[in-house]
């Protein structure tokens, strides 16, 4: 049920018939926007949808390296965000020109460059190629064996892939200012009180934190996880809004939302500032829109594409 006003969302519904849209949400958006998207998803899931879909105007609500991810696949399309400013803490933690002046410092590495999808299109330039949370240890049991890995941005990830696959690879320095908010103290807890209820962790928190958890998956494995699982309690250790995923097609469960020492869940200022009044105005008037400089966004549609292809 659409818990926002009903002239609103029609509105919304009327202008992306109008426009031919398309509009995808990521797990953390905001109840009301998740509502009415035509898909919901994780990153690897919408990098699908954004590079299939049929339609002319790709609404992507999320942060801005998702946008720019759609329009990489998708660069003939208009692609436009509600708000230029959703931002991300970790793929600023790596702008291009520092990495590619790594890249050059170190030339005896021979790197083969993972990056995490949290990053910008420049980053995803200078990769070999891109993962997900959802298929980030597929993707590296398939780089050559022969080649250094550098990593990039998230080092917690990274680290959670590097024990998952036994492969031996340099990490970027970056995080999820979100994801390492959470402590070993606030989860054990949390846990505490409720002693029945099994703790899911996203990868981009804590080794600390992913020690304490019953299973440590992306976004979208979490809502096949809690299905099969029979475990009725869960304790749900990411951005509060994969709660209102959970809720909603899993209902029969009860999800907990992972605290912080400072606050009972955790939002991404990012994410929140997708309002449904913001998808309304970009519909409208077809702007803020994501360009990519055609030279960047070509190379990064290689290392994009080889995700694809790999995840397949």
């Amino acid at each position: 049920m659409l818990a926002t006003g009903t002239d609103l969302v029609e509105e919304i519904l009327a202008l992306k018939r109008e426009r031919n849209a398309v509009i995808l949400a990521h797990n953390y958006q905001v109840g009301e926007i998740q509502d009415l998207a035509d898909y919901v998803g994780d990153s690897l899931g919408l990098s699908y949808h954004a590079a299939e879909t049929d339609a002319d105007v790709i609404v992507f609500c999320g942060v801005h390296f998702m946008g720019e991810t759609a329009k990489i696949v998708n660069p003939t399309k208009k692609v436009i965000i509600p708000d230029m400013n959703a931002g991300c803490s970790l793929s600023d933690s790596c702008p291009p020109e520092k990495l590619e002046a790594f890249l050059k410092a170190h030339p005896e590495k021979n790197y083969y460059v993972a990056a995490y999808i949290n990053c910008s299109a420049g980053v995803k330039a200078l990769a070999d190629v891109i993962c997900t949370s959802g298929n980030a240890q597929r993707i590296v049991e398939r780089i050559p064996e022969d080649r250094n890995i550098l990593f990039v941005p998230d080092q917690n990830l990274g680290a959670w892939v590097m024990e998952k696959t036994g492969r031996k690879m340099d990490l970027w320095q970056g995080n999820c200012y979100v994801h390492v908010e959470f402590t070993h103290k606030s989860i054990a807890d949390i846990r505490a009180r409720y002693p029945h209820a099994e703790i899911v962790a996203h990868p981009e928190c804590t080794y600390a934190v992913r020690m304490l958890a019953d299973e440590v998956c992306s976004t979208e494995k979490m809502v096949t996880y809690c299905k099969n699982s029979p475990a009725k309690e869960f304790i749900i250790v990411t951005e509060s809004g994969m709660l209102h995923r959970l809720e909603r097609e899993v209902p029969d469960k009860i999800f907990i939302p992972g605290p912080t020492e400072l606050c009972a869940c955790n939002d991404c200022r990012y994410m929140k500032l997708n309002t449904l009044e913001k998808l309304r105005d970009c519909l409208e008037t077809l702007s803020p829109e994501i360009e990519i400089e055609e030279s960047v966004r070509a190379k990064a549609a290689l290392s994009v594409n080889r995700m694809l292809e790999w995840s397949r």
